[in-house]
C-alpha cells in the first residue's frame, strides 16, 4: 500500500499505476519525461508511451561551464518538448531516479511548479511489467511562438555555492550531509567505480559534514523512498534535523538533488540546499579543507 499520502508535500510523487492510468487517459495538460544518465541502456531499449526523453549530461547540463544549463537553454528545452508553465510533467528514470530528481532540482530552481516524480522510476516500472513502447513521441512544434516557455527567475534559495559551504562551516545552525558512499567519505576512494575517469584530487569529505549515503532512503527491492518513520530515523540519527539549515552534496550533484527532494519534499525541512559544485569542486580548490 502506498504510503505517498504521508509525506509532507505528496503532491510532489506518484505510484506506477497512476502514472499508467494517465497514459491511458491521454491528458493533454500532462507531459512524461524520462531523464536517463544512459538512455542507450535505458530509454533506447523501450519507455512509457509518449515519454520524452531527458538526457542528463547532454540535456540539463552545460559540459563547457560544468554548469547546469542557464535559464535561455531550460527555456529552450521546455519549448523543444511542448512544455508550457501549466504543463504538469511527470519525472522518472534509471539509477533510481537520481536523475529524474537532479532534473526536478533545476526545475524548480527555474520556476516550474507542477511536477512529480514517479516512485520507483523504471525499476519499479520493469518490476510491475507494465508496457514499455519504442516509439518516440511526436516533436513539438518549435515553430509556435505561441508555446515559447518563459522561465521565472532563478530561485537560488534551493541552491548552494562554494562560499556558502564554508560559511556554513562556521555556523552551529548549519548541517552538511555527504550523501556519497562510506568509501568516498572516508578518501578510501575518490569516485564510484562506474566513474573511473572522473576523480577529484583529493579524497576525503568536508569538515564537519555527516554521512547519510542517497540510497539509504529508498526500499532496495523496488526503489521506491521509505517512510516518512524511517526517513525521519535515518537523518535524525545523524543530527539532520528541521531546525537546521541542511546543504547536501554528493560528486557532482545528482545523489544529493535526490537527497534534497527526500529533505525538503518528503519530510518537509524548511531550508535544504543542494551544492551542485560537490566535491568535484571542493576536493580539486587549492587550500579547501578537508577531513578522512
Amino acid at each position: 500500500m502506498s504510503n505517498i499520502t504521508s509525506y509532507s508535500h505528496p503532491e510532489v510523487l506518484c505510484e506506477t499505476d497512476w502514472v499508467a492510468d494517465k497514459i491511458h487517459g491521454k491528458n493533454a495538460n500532462i507531459r512524461i519525461l524520462e531523464v536517463d544518465y544512459d538512455p542507450e541502456n535505458a530509454y533506447r531499449h523501450g519507455h512509457l508511451a509518449d515519454a520524452y526523453l531527458i538526457w542528463w549530461r547532454k540535456d540539463i547540463n552545460d559540459a563547457d561551464r560544468r554548469d547546469i544549463i542557464n535559464k535561455q537553454q531550460f527555456e529552450d528545452l521546455m519549448s523543444k518538448v511542448g512544455v508550457t508553465p501549466d504543463t504538469e510533467l511527470i519525472l522518472y528514470g534509471d539509477f533510481n531516479n537520481w536523475f529524474a530528481a537532479f532534473a526536478f532540482w533545476v526545475f524548480r530552481y527555474y520556476g516550474h511548479k507542477k511536477i512529480k516524480i514517479m516512485n520507483g522510476g523504471r525499476k519499479k516500472w520493469e518490476m510491475e511489467k507494465r508496457e514499455y513502447t519504442k516509439q518516440d513521441p511526436t516533436p513539438a512544434d518549435e515553430g509556435n511562438t505561441s508555446s515559447k516557455y518563459t522561465a521565472q527567475p532563478p530561485d537560488e534559495g534551493v541552491r548552494a555555492y562554494l562560499p556558502d559551504v564554508k560559511r556554513a562551516m562556521e555556523k552551529a545552525e548549519t548541517v552538511l550531509v555527504d550523501v556519497r558512499s562510506p568509501k568516498e567519505f572516508t578518501g578510501e576512494i575518490t569516485a564510484p567505480p562506474e566513474y573511473p575517469m572522473e576523480h577529484a584530487q583529493r579524497g576525503g569529505h568536508i569538515p564537519g559534514a555527516a554521512n547519510v549515503p542517497w540510497a539509504q532512503a529508498i526500499k532496495e527491492a523496488d526503489g521506491t523512498f521509505k517512510s516518512v518513520q524511517d526517513l525521519s530515523s535515518l537523518y535524525d540519527g545523524k543530527g539532520i534535523t528541521p531546525d537546521k539549515e541542511v546543504i547536501a552534496y554528493c560528486r557532482i550533484g545528482e545523489r544529493s538533488s535526490h537527497t534534497w527532494f527526500v529533505l525538503k519534499y518528503l519530510l518537509g525541512y524548511p531550508s535544504v540546499r543542494n551544492y551542485d559544485g560537490s566535491w568535484t569542486e571542493w576536493g580539486n580548490m587549492i587550500g579547501n579543507p578537508i577531513e578522512k
